[in-house]
């Protein structure tokens, strides 16, 4: 079995890569078509016919031919809490379990490629095609073969990698405990009872979310667990399997063929060039030489460069990762404590979800049917808000506390060669980007999207003139760039599928109706729903997290009255507080694992940060309390 499973990945891998490297140039090849309608438009007065409909299109193309790629290293993003300490403690156990997550999120990758597959022969047999005829038209086969070609190349990823995990489980040597079994055997008898009686769909709603909360907390893929429960409760409500997998199709097709879901690997691919052309270091060295006189100074720049850093790339992770090999180092080497350095890099990373362009607020934007423009102008008060309460808490916690920051001067930015060359070398191609982006969106210029493949081609130039991109760089932030935008957008559209089934459930009506009658009113509903939120952030990503709550919160918020811009913009800064929150704070582990240094424990890190998750909520329930402070510039 083992030479048929290893003969079996020599052939796969190649044709798996190739699916991988044809999405990555697709998607680059995006931020250049934007850009030439862009300048047709502009200059010429005369648009590409057909971007929007090219664009749409080869978002999905681009997911299903990186999917196998994604599946096959383990990209899809997962809950470490069960299947982590198990795989240290308990090996074969482990493999058991893993075995169970790919047979699953294989079955439900066939289902979708069975449910894609007549949608592609209607599509050939009749040359479907979008577009207006006369003007533009593409024929829309070849993007539904790429969608059953995808998941069969993701289906037989998984397979050799369960035959790998059944492998490893039967081959170590250690009690048997199943473990896995007994819970798949749990879980279809549960569904079996389902299925047999006549149950109300608020009740299949009801267990649907108890069992995707059980299996993303015991390991299984995000999007799987997403997926699997989406199909589940779609058969039962529905009484028809057929049904649910033509969701799963229906789903897969059409949830991210939308020109604005474009920015999602646009700004990714911004702000990886941004973290390769220094940027970051140039607008740190910048902060530190405004900010170096003052008592606390080089703790107030990591926050201003943190600041400066998130309007550019609206990724908090980019930002943790850069800022603790720049920032950490200098501030232990001013007298800073490790402890203090840490804390403060990874709490003001928590900007670059909130200071637009934020990712995040994209995500929300699209979910929520909100105007992105409106979110982006939204964010920028509380925004500077928190980078102000940020500074301002380094200086008092300087002067109040010097045992936990350290013993600092108030020369650091004094040994910083260049004075005023210095700040101007570190702003200006910072401010050109947030004038070609941020000015373009609020000028009216762009479309959020066209901002972003503004935004990555400038940030690619800047690259290119400071000689930080090669072409072995190049292909690194464009395979990167694809990866991450697979694994959201694969997320987004799983999310997709469990959206629709809670809506048919009506499950989320209910809700609404519930609390609108309970008296609660909104106040009461937002400590429920923060304190939620905050709950999920210490197990969640912060892409999780929104697309799993939005669906049950927005329909309450509406009822309630709440504006949906504002209620995006809390909803953000209070999904950010768990990535500084204990036990799986993303931040806390991408600092971790960028300092390379095993004396600095997680428990360090996050001891560091908890006075910045002070400070954010303190943030985060005034922008609940005072809804102006968000809607100001609106």
């Amino acid at each position: 079995m083992q030479a048929t499973t290893l003969n079996a990945a020599r052939y796969i891998a190649p044709l798996v890569k190739a699916l991988n490297a044809a999405g990555v140039v697709w998607v680059f090849a995006l931020m250049f078509l934007i850009c030439a309608d862009i300048v047709a438009r502009t200059v010429f007065d005369d648009p590409i016919a057909g971007v929007t409909e090219m664009v749409s299109l080869s978002l999905v193309a681009s997911v299903f031919l990186q999917l196998a790629h994604a599946v096959l290293h383990d990209r899809l993003m997962r809950v470490e809490m069960f299947i982590g300490p198990l795989e240290r403690a308990r090996p074969a156990a482990a493999q058991a379990w893993l075995a169970l997550f790919g047979t699953l999120g294989l079955g439900m990758l066939l289902a979708t490629a069975g449910g894609a597959w007549p949608n592609f022969v209607r599509a050939w047999s009749t040359a479907e095609f979008a577009g207006v005829e006369g003007i533009f038209t593409i024929a829309v086969w070849p993007i539904k073969l790429i969608i059953v070609v995808g998941c069969a190349m993701s289906v037989v990823a998984l397979a050799l990698q369960v035959v790998t995990a059944l492998k490893g489980a039967f081959t170590t040597v250690e009690p048997r405990r199943w473990h896995a079994a007994a819970a798949v055997l749990i879980a279809a008898v549960a569904v079996a009872l389902l299925a047999r009686g006549d149950v109300e769909p608020r009740t299949v709603g009801v267990a649907m979310i108890v069992l995707v909360v059980a299996a993303i907390v015991v390991g299984l893929p995000i999007a799987f667990s997403l997926l699997l429960t989406g199909f589940i409760g779609l058969a039962l409500i529905k009484h028809d399997v057929g049904i649910a997998a033509a969701t799963l199709a229906l789903a897969a097709d059409g949830t991210v063929s939308d020109y604005v879901f474009a920015t999602v690997p646009l700004f990714v691919l911004m702000g990886l060039f941004v973290s390769v052309s220094d940027v970051g270091r140039d607008a740190f060295r910048a902060a530190q030489t405004i900010f170096g006189r003052m008592y606390g100074g080089l703790g107030v720049a990591t926050v201003a460069a943190n600041a400066v850093f998130a309007a550019i790339t609206g990724i908090s992770i980019a930002a943790a990762a850069i800022f603790t090999k720049i920032a950490v180092p200098e501030m232990v080497r001013q007298g800073y404590t490790p402890k203090f350095a840490v804390g403060l890099t990874a709490g003001s990373s928590l900007l670059g979800m909130l200071i637009p362009p934020s990712l995040l607020l994209i995500i929300y934007g699209v979910l929520a049917e909100v105007s992105i423009g409106a979110l982006f102008r939204a964010a920028v008060v509380p925004g500077i808000l928190l980078a102000v309460a940020y500074a301002v808490g380094v200086v008092l916690m300087a002067w109040l506390a010097p045992n936990f920051v350290g013993h600092v001067r108030r020369d650091a930015g004094a040994q910083q060669p260049g004075g005023v060359r210095t700040v101007i070398a570190g702003l200006v191609p910072v401010v050109t980007l947030i004038v070609l982006v941020l000015g373009g969106i609020y000028g009216g210029v762009f479309t959020p999207t066209e901002a972003g493949a503004a935004g990555a081609f400038g940030a690619m130039v800047i690259a290119l003139v400071k000689r930080r991109l090669t072409w072995a760089k190049l292909w690194d932030v464009m395979s990167e760039t694809g990866q991450v935008s697979v694994s959201i957008l694969f997320l987004i559209i799983a999310a997709s599928t469990f959206s629709r089934m809670l809506t048919l459930s009506e499950l989320p009506q209910d809700m609404a109706a519930f609390l609108g009658g309970t008296g609660l009113g909104m106040f009461g509903f937002l400590a429920a729903y923060l304190v939620l939120l905050l709950l999920l952030g210490m197990l969640l990503d912060s892409t999780s997290i929104m697309l799993i709550m939005l669906p049950l919160a927005l329909p309450v918020a509406m009822a309630l009255g709440a504006n949906l811009v504002w209620f995006g913009i809390v909803t953000t800064i209070a999904i950010e507080i768990g990535l500084l929150t204990p036990p799986f704070g993303l931040s806390v582990y991408v600092i971790k694992a960028s300092l390379g240094d095993d004396s600095m424990s997680l428990a360090t890190i996050f001891r560091g940060a908890f006075p910045f998750v002070l400070i954010t909520l303190a943030v985060t329930i005034l922008l609940m309390v005072f809804p102006e402070i968000s809607l100001a510039l609106l």
